[in-house]
């Protein structure tokens, strides 16, 4: 049983696009990220998986049960955290993890006391007096608290500091490692880059690739950046030129050999080779449409 599986997924608001024909698949466990730009159709996506709406075609499964069957139980395994947050104002931060608890019939205030501990989230504070990561913490622990199988994630670290970006992430890889699956939706690619396995991109609603971080990256694509006149002209292997007043820089996925070779010779004033990231690689891709990658899944 995969904990998302999803077929020709379509959701259309009127004439304007959400989704169209989404095919994926999420195995249980994985730490798996879905990636697009803000209107890329991924929250749609998240609220379509958790039967917040209904899609117009197509069919989904979540943790094995139908997205448009029971949906309190399947939100009773599902941990899920917006991309924005919004409270009753003066209930106090307790409150809000109490009446989330009772949604699920749990007793999580063990787990929930811990969790704002280690979030550093006092309870006893109104909510309406919190900063939008504090508030953004409140959310966390109400993902967290009941112990889910599956957590989905969109856009989570947005008002969180860099120390409790990390403090957060340590405890999806706690998570994870006890088999908790975790679908981590972003448009911060250093985040899939660095706690993923396995990604999707999305593009206008659509799939644009899903395989290994490290495939989608490219195994064997590298930065080149040159300064002087030099130019690898039409060799085979790069794409996305940039010309500077001082040189050039391009993504080479080709033979270094080759590339080498095609420089012999000429003025080379410095010659830098790196690893791309994952943001590069991804806004090439999305730049022109995805034709590359479209299509494929592992």
């Amino acid at each position: 049983m995969q904990a998302i599986q999803t077929e020709n997924l379509t959701k259309r608001y009127g004439k304007a696009r959400g989704i169209e024909a989404l095919t994926l698949s999420v195995a249980q466990g994985e730490f798996f990220g879905f990636i697009g730009p803000n209107g890329a159709g991924k929250s749609t996506t998240i609220r379509t998986l958790l039967g917040l709406i209904r899609p117009t075609s197509g069919s989904a499964q979540v943790l094995g049960r139908s997205v448009t069957g029971d949906r309190r139980a399947l939100l009773d395994e599902v941990g899920y955290l917006p991309s924005e947050t919004a409270y009753d104002a003066g209930m106090r931060v307790r409150d809000v993890l109490r009446y989330s608890a009772s949604l699920r019939r749990r007793d999580c205030r063990t787990q929930a006391s811990r969790l704002c501990e280690r979030l550093e989230l006092d309870p006893a504070r109104r909510v309406d007096e919190l900063s939008l990561g504090n508030r953004k913490k409140v959310g966390i622990v109400c993902a967290l608290q009941h112990d889910p199988r599956l957590l989905i994630l969109d856009e989570p670290t947005s008002g969180l500091d860099p120390l409790m970006q990390r403090e957060f992430f340590a405890l999806l890889e706690e998570r994870n490692a006890q088999g908790t699956t975790v679908f981590l939706s972003s448009h911060v690619l250093s985040e899939i880059q660095r706690h993923c396995t396995r990604a999707a991109m999305i593009r206008e609603g659509r799939l644009l690739a899903c395989d290994r971080v490290e495939t989608l990256l490219g195994a064997n694509a590298r930065r080149v950046t040159l300064r002087g006149a030099a130019d690898p002209g039409a060799l085979p292997g790069v794409r996305g030129l940039r010309r500077t007043d001082e040189g050039m820089s391009f993504l080479y996925s080709g033979e270094m050999r080759a590339l080498i070779d095609a420089l012999s010779g000429q003025p080379v004033d410095d010659l830098t080779i790196a690893e791309p990231d994952l943001e590069e690689v991804f806004l090439h891709d999305y730049a022109k449409g995805g034709d590359a990658h479209d299509g494929h899944e592992a």
